[in-house]
């Protein structure tokens, strides 16, 4: 039998899940393709899966297949296109103060009352903003590919926690969480610029920022970093041009 690190993506089965409620539609139901099996998804298999507009949370490796709705759109940033405008230059003066510290995954009791009160800001209601210390875990610390943890430290406390996946050519923004209380930050904006200088650093040429959906307002920030890709029926198109 072959390595699993040379198993392509055809020998991997996929399944469609039952009908659940959409996180971001109001009112709509949801559907996910799901690769498997997860302990054979490497970081090699991941990053193709990645290109043709997979996600993972934890080892869950899916991406949208609803029955009626095709609203959400796989876009990444292409990092040598990049060009920033005024207000994400002001982010990153703004916090150029802040201590950046790349780790491989870990629990801290720090991140999770950080991850909490990020949640209750700006997802309360969601379910998320209740999620124990196991349910966070297998969301954010569990991964069968290359994975890092970033940590934005100002002074003695910890503001914004990103992680981020390595592809073959490009990073795959999982997840950001920060401190909301501070109405002037833009931690988030801030958060995305230094995965593209990232980017940069390690010759990789996209941001993947995972969907986009018009009609969200959760997703409204991803528009803003121009040019933006976008996958459209296997194609990645500028976003612009849709």
């Amino acid at each position: 039998m072959s390595d699993f690190r040379d198993l392509p993506i055809n020998q991997l089965q996929f399944y469609t899940t039952a009908p659940y409620a959409c996180s971001y539609l109001s009112g709509q139901l949801a559907r996910s393709q799901v690769a498997t099996p997860s302990h054979k998804i490497d970081a090699t298999i991941y990053s193709d899966l990645v290109g043709i507009g997979f996600r993972r949370s934890g080892v869950f490796t899916y991406r949208p297949s609803c029955d009626s709705c095709s609203a959400c759109t796989p876009v990444r940033i292409d990092v040598e296109k990049f060009m920033p405008s005024r207000s994400q230059k002001r982010a990153v003066g703004r916090h150029a103060n802040l201590v950046a510290t790349m780790t491989d995954l870990k629990n801290s009791a720090e991140h999770y009352d950080l991850y909490l009160k990020y949640q209750s800001a700006r997802h309360n209601g969601g379910g998320m903003d209740k999620d124990s210390k196991e349910q966070y875990r297998h969301f954010l610390l569990q991964s069968n590919v290359d994975t890092k943890l970033i940590e934005f430290r100002d002074a003695n406390k910890v503001v914004a926690v990103s992680i981020i996946d390595q592809l073959e050519d490009g990073l795959s923004a999982v997840y950001t969480f920060f401190d909301t209380a501070e109405k002037s930050a833009s931690y988030g904006t801030y958060s995305i610029c230094w995965q593209l200088d990232l980017c940069k650093t390690l010759g990789l040429r996209y941001l993947y920022l995972g969907y986009w959906i018009e009609d969200s307002k959760k997703m409204s920030y991803k528009k803003r970093f121009r040019p933006l890709e976008a996958l459209v029926q296997d194609r990645w198109i500028p976003l612009e041009s849709l």
